[in-house]
């Protein structure tokens, strides 16, 4: 399939080819929210805790004699029942991390980028054109191509300008084509990805055909 590129002013310029397997794919429903699930319970820290009554600093000894008061029957200062004293069943430290297989993995963000370039809200340029930090450049290149809410940009690599020039704008996040994944694509509403970025995913969840056009590429 092709995509439309633009410049860093909004016009098109000569479209590109790209892979099929992973940008013109049936969207896996299922699979994605796998995904998201996944990414969103290990951001998780898991480091939430309370003290047992064995943990809290009050002292075990008995309160009061067990008859003769006329009161009820009471244990150490630091029970549950008691202000301050320990937590019943209360959260411990533990790990949320999911773990999905690679092969589901690379198919959510395939399926979230094909679903992204049919409806509209991926936009490719052939460069953002920031050779040093600049706010307003970045800004009148993401209006200029029409992006208006949240919006991921992606690079082939970390570049140090773009981000300079993107971390005071408000609603517009930055990643390396290396780094992308379902939750931030999902959270943003358009995707704006250099052609150099492109090319980095269809390595990166081009699967076998991708390996294939590296094998003959490399053979040629």
């Amino acid at each position: 399939m092709k995509l439309t590129v633009h410049n860093a002013t909004g016009q098109e310029v000569e479209p590109i080819d790209v892979d099929d397997a992973v940008f013109g794919i049936e969207p896996n429903g299922p699979v994605v929210h796998q995904a998201l699930v996944a990414t969103m319970a290990n951001k998780r820290a898991g480091t939430a805790t309370t003290k047992t009554r064995g943990e809290v600093a009050y002292s075990t000894k008995k309160i009061r004699s067990q008859k003769g008061s006329g009161r009820s029957r009471q244990g150490a200062i630091g029970a549950p029942q008691h202000r301050h004293g320990g937590i019943v069943f209360g959260p411990r430290p533990r790990e949320y991390d999911k773990d999905l297989p690679k092969k589901m993995r690379r198919l959510a963000i395939r399926s979230v980028l094909s679903a992204k370039a049919a409806d509209g809200s991926l936009r490719v340029v052939d460069t953002l054109g920031i050779e040093k930090p600049s706010t307003k450049a970045m800004s009148g290149v993401l209006q200029a191509l029409g992006f208006e809410r949240s919006v991921l940009v992606v690079t082939a690599e970390p570049d140090t300008n773009v981000r300079a020039s993107s971390r005071n704008l408000q609603g517009v996040s930055l990643l390396p084509a290396a780094y992308l994944n379902v939750g931030d694509m999902l959270a943003s509403q358009g995707l704006l990805m250099t052609v150099d970025a492109v090319r980095g995913a269809e390595a990166l969840w081009g699967g076998e055909r991708a390996a294939k056009k590296r094998a003959a590429k490399a053979e040629a």
